[in-house]
C-alpha cells in the first residue's frame, strides 16, 4: 500500500477556483510529477472510491468545495500517491465498479486502464513551438474531410498505411498542398470501441463514432497500441507535419453519445448522471446530457485538452443538435480565451427526438444564437443532388427544376438576402445564419453516398463524361458559394464506394481511395485544384459578412435548372464576376450586364489567365457545366 495524502479544507481554500471557468481543474483525473501523482474523480455523494495504481489500492477522499451546485450533484474524490509512478497502470473503483475514469490521457490496449505518463515524453522535437497556420478569417478555410484508413491504406507510397503517421509522409503532404486545401477534418481519432487493437492483423474497419476514452488518440491508428505513449507521440508528429505544410487539423468530436451506456466510463463512475436517461436523440442507443454541470465542464475541458496538448485547430461536433445552446456557447467562449481563430462547426440536427426541447438545442435553426459557430447546409447539398432519405431521387444536377431558390439560399450562405425567397427553400422557411461563415457548404461527406455514386444512383444510365461534368458542376456551386467550403476526401479522384450509402463498417475494398484515378481522370483533379485556387485568389467568393453578401451578391434572372449570380463592385482585379450554373442537358442563353468579359471557367476547365472572351447582353452556357466570367 502506497503512502497517501488526504487534502483538507485549508489546502482546498488555497487553490480555490471558479469551477465554471476552470474546467480542467475538475477533470485532471491524473496529474503526474516525479515526486507524486494526484488522482481525482467526480462520483456520487457517499461513494466508496479507490484508485488502484500498479496493483495497489488507495482509498480516495472527498475534497470539500464551496461550489454548492456541485455539492448537490456529487463529490470530487481525491488521493495523492507519493513517489514516481510513471508507467504504471491505474483504474478507479467506485462502489465496486472499475474504469479508467472519464478523462484518461493515456491508456492501455483497447482503453481498458489508464496509464500514469508524463505527456512531455511524447512531444516530438520542436513541439513547444508548433502552431497551426490558422487563416485570419473563417471565410478563408477550405476543409477536407478524411478517414485515416481510407486515405492511405491503398496508397503504394505509404510507409504507414492506415496510421496517423501516413499523413506526415511526403506523398500525403504533397497531395494536400497541391490540391490547395488548408484544413483536414479527421474523422474520430480518440479511443473508440469498435476496433480491437489486439487484432489489427485481421480485417477491421469503423468510422469511430463510438467513443470510449475521449481524450487520448485511438491505438489502431498507431504503430504500437501496447505502448501508451506511441499513439500520443505519433498523433503529434502528424499534426506537426501538417502544420509545417500550412494545413490545419480539425478534430471530429462525438460528445453526444457513448459506445453504449452499461460499459461506458461515464456510467461506471457516476451511474445515469451524464445521460438523458431513456432518450435516444443520437440514434445510437443513448444520449448525453450536455446541460448538466459536469457534462458541460467535461466537454469544455476535453476541447481545451485537445487544443493545449495536441494543438488542434478546429472542431466538428457530431450531432450538435443534441447539445444545448448554452453549452455550445460556453465552449466557444472557452476556446476564444485560448485562440479565437480556432474554427468550430457541427451538424445542426439530431438523429432522433432529444429529451430537451428543440429551442434549447444546437439545431441549425438556432445557429443565430450561437455566434461564430457554423453548421452544415443540407439545403444546398440536397438542392444539388437530392434528399438524404432517397438515394435514387435526384435534384438540380439531375436536371429537375424546383431547387433553384434553395441553391440561391446556399450560395448566399443561408443569410437573409433580398433576392432569396425562403418560402421556396427546401428545408428552411427563414435564414438561419447570421453570417455566411456560419454555413458549411458541401455536396458530400462521409455519412452518405459519395458524389459520383449519388449521381449514378439518381441518374439512370449516366455515362462517364456526363458523370464528370455534373461532378465538376456540383463542386463549382460549393466553392463559389459564400459559405465555408467542405469536401469529402477522394472526391478529387472521382471517388466511389461502390454505391454504399452508410459505409461506417464496410471493408477497405469499399472505403479506400483509388489513387490510380489521379492519372485515370486527370481533368477531375485539375479542375478541383484550380477551382480551390480561384476561390483563394479572389476575395469576392468569400466576402465573410452578411452585410457584404447583400451588398455585392446579385442573382440574375434565369430559367429552370439554371442559377446565375454576379459579384459586383468587388475589390481586386476582377471588379465584376458572373457565375452561371447550368444543369440542363442543352446549352442555355443567359442575360448578363452588358460589356466584354474574360472567360475563366468553361466546360470543365478553369484558367485564371483566361480561356477566351464573351460579350453581353447574353452569353451561352454549355450543357451541364458552369460558366465563370469577369470584367
Amino acid at each position: 500500500m502506497k503512502q497517501i495524502l488526504l487534502l483538507g479544507m485549508a489546502a482546498t481554500m488555497m487553490v480555490a477556483c471558479d469551477p465554471q471557468k476552470d474546467a480542467p481543474f475538475w477533470f485532471d483525473e491524473m496529474t503526474y510529477s516525479p515526486s507524486e501523482t494526484v488522482f481525482k474523480v467526480f462520483a456520487p455523494d457517499n461513494a466508496e472510491c479507490y484508485v488502484v495504481v500498479g496493483g495497489d489500492s488507495v482509498k480516495m477522499e472527498h475534497r470539500p468545495t464551496t461550489d454548492d451546485t456541485l455539492m448537490v450533484e456529487g463529490r470530487i474524490y481525491r488521493a495523492v500517491v507519493n513517489g514516481d509512478q510513471k508507467g504504471k497502470e491505474y483504474e478507479f473503483v467506485i462502489n465496486g465498479v472499475s474504469s479508467p475514469g472519464t478523462f484518461a490521457k493515456a491508456v492501455t490496449v483497447n482503453g481498458q486502464k489508464g496509464v500514469v505518463v508524463d505527456l512531455r515524453d511524447s512531444d516530438p522535437e520542436g513541439w513547444a513551438e508548433d502552431k497551426g497556420p490558422h487563416p485570419q478569417a473563417y471565410s478563408d478555410w477550405v476543409v477536407y474531410e478524411m478517414h485515416h484508413r481510407d486515405f492511405s491504406i491503398n496508397q503504394p507510397e505509404a510507409s504507414h498505411p492506415g496510421k496517423f503517421l501516413a499523413l506526415a509522409e511526403p506523398w500525403a503532404i504533397s497531395h494536400l498542398r497541391s490540391l490547395g486545401v488548408n484544413a483536414v477534418h479527421i474523422l474520430p481519432s480518440y479511443d473508440f470501441g469498435s476496433v480491437d487493437e489486439t487484432r489489427l492483423d485481421e480485417p477491421q474497419y469503423n468510422w469511430g463514432y463510438d467513443p470510449v476514452n475521449y481524450n487520448v488518440p485511438d491505438g489502431s491508428y498507431s504503430t504500437d497500441p501496447a505502448n501508451p505513449l506511441c499513439r500520443i507521440g505519433e498523433f503529434k508528429q502528424m499534426v506537426k507535419a501538417l502544420h509545417q505544410a500550412g494545413i490545419n487539423v480539425i478534430l471530429d468530436v462525438v460528445y453526444n453519445h457513448t459506445y453504449d451506456i452499461a460499459h461506458s466510463n461515464f456510467q461506471r463512475t457516476y451511474p445515469d448522471y451524464y445521460y438523458r436517461v431513456g432518450s435516444n436523440g443520437s440514434g445510437c442507443g443513448n444520449e448525453t446530457a450536455s446541460e448538466k454541470l459536469m457534462m458541460r465542464r467535461f466537454m469544455i475541458a476535453s476541447v481545451k485538452h485537445w487544443i493545449k496538448e495536441y494543438h488542434i485547430d478546429g472542431f466538428r461536433f457530431d450531432l450538435m443538435g443534441c447539445h444545448d445552446i448554452e453549452t455550445m456557447n460556453a465552449i466557444r467562449q472557452a476556446v476564444d480565451e485560448l485562440d479565437p481563430t480556432i474554427f468550430i462547426y457541427g451538424e445542426g440536427w439530431s438523429a432522433g427526438q432529444c429529451a430537451l426541447p428543440q429551442e434549447q438545442l444546437g439545431m441549425k435553426a438556432n445557429v443565430g444564437q450561437m455566434p461564430r459557430i457554423a453548421a452544415f447546409s443540407d439545403e444546398l447539398r440536397d438542392a444539388l443532388r437530392g434528399p438524404f432519405s432517397d438515394d435514387t431521387k435526384g435534384a438540380f444536377l439531375a436536371g429537375l427544376p424546383g431547387e433553384e431558390e434553395s441553391m440561391k439560399a446556399g450560395i448566399a450562405g443561408m443569410v437573409a438576402h433580398p433576392q432569396v425567397d425562403y418560402a421556396k427553400v427546401n428545408y428552411s422557411s427563414q435564414p438561419w445564419a447570421a453570417e455566411p461563415t456560419q454555413m458549411m457548404a458541401y455536396v458530400s461527406c462521409h455519412d452518405d453516398m459519395c458524389l459520383a455514386d449519388r449521381l449514378r444512383a439518381s441518374i439512370p444510365g449516366i455515362g462517364e463524361d456526363e458523370l464528370i461534368r455534373l461532378d465538376l458542376l456540383a463542386q463549382t456551386a460549393v466553392f463559389t458559394s459564400q459559405g465555408v467550403p467542405f469536401m469529402l476526401s477522394g472526391e478529387e479522384l472521382l471517388r466511389t464506394k461502390q454505391g454504399v450509402h452508410n459505409s461506417f463498417e464496410s471493408p477497405d475494398s469499399i472505403n479506400q481511395l483509388d489513387w490510380n484515378n489521379k492519372t485515370r481522370f486527370p481533368q477531375v483533379f485539375d479542375y478541383y485544384q484550380k477551382l480551390i485556387a480561384l476561390r483563394q485568389h479572389h476575395p469576392a467568393f468569400r466576402l465573410g459578412s452578411a452585410e457584404l453578401v447583400r451588398r455585392h451578391l446579385e442573382f440574375l434572372p434565369t430559367q429552370p435548372c439554371v442559377v446565375a449570380f454576379r459579384l459586383k463592385d468587388v475589390p481586386g482585379d476582377w471588379q465584376n464576376i458572373v457565375v452561371i450554373l447550368n444543369a440542363n442537358r442543352k446549352s442555355v442563353d443567359v442575360a448578363v450586364p452588358g460589356g466584354n468579359y474574360t472567360v475563366v471557367g468553361q466546360e470543365g476547365r478553369i484558367s485564371e489567365e483566361g480561356l477566351g472572351t464573351v460579350s453581353g447582353p447574353t452569353v451561352s452556357v454549355a450543357p451541364q457545366s458552369a460558366l465563370i466570367i469577369h470584367n
